[in-house]
């Protein structure tokens, strides 16, 4: 699996966040609650869906699938201006991330983050950042078919800074 390392602008997102740890994840609860309200973004740039996480700083250093974080689904959006009134808006920095394709279906996405965090990234220029990782669900995303793809960005820095 080849990554791809691109600088991001900053993105500008609506939409909503729990706090969840990867033991109890409340991933379904979330979408479930933001799927049917999505419609309510007016100014969304495309219809893309973002899965993002936010992890306190040193979250990796000593990984515990107890601790928690924040997870979220969101649309971008050209600006802040219309805001639905249960929805919240973030802004994703911009940065590197090295992005990944995800092939298969979504309950299969463990191996490639797995594959990224265990053999790609020691292997690489890069360390993770502390900025939002997230995936991009474009109209190639099909949750379980095993044609599905998503892509997984994750923020990086280069060791040498």
């Amino acid at each position: 699996m080849e990554a791809r390392i691109e600088v991001i602008a900053e993105k500008k997102l609506i939409g909503k966040h729990i706090t969840m740890s990867f033991v109890e994840n409340k991933t379904f609860q979330l979408w479930s609650s933001f799927m049917p309200d999505r419609k309510e973004v007016k100014n969304s740039i495309d219809s893309n869906l973002y899965s993002l996480e936010i992890f306190p700083v040193g979250y990796f250093n000593h990984f515990d699938s107890k601790n928690t974080f924040e997870k979220w689904a969101a649309i971008e959006v050209s600006d802040f201006n219309e805001i639905p009134t249960n929805m919240e808006t973030l802004v994703i920095p911009t940065g590197i991330y090295a992005v990944f394709i995800h092939k298969g279906p979504a309950a299969e996405s463990d191996k490639t983050y797995r594959f990224i965090f265990t053999e790609w990234l020691p292997n690489s220029e890069y360390h993770v950042d502390y900025r939002p990782h997230f995936a991009v669900m474009t109209e190639r995303y099909k949750k379980d078919d095993p044609d599905s793809e998503e892509e997984i960005w994750i923020p990086v820095k280069n060791k040498i800074q």
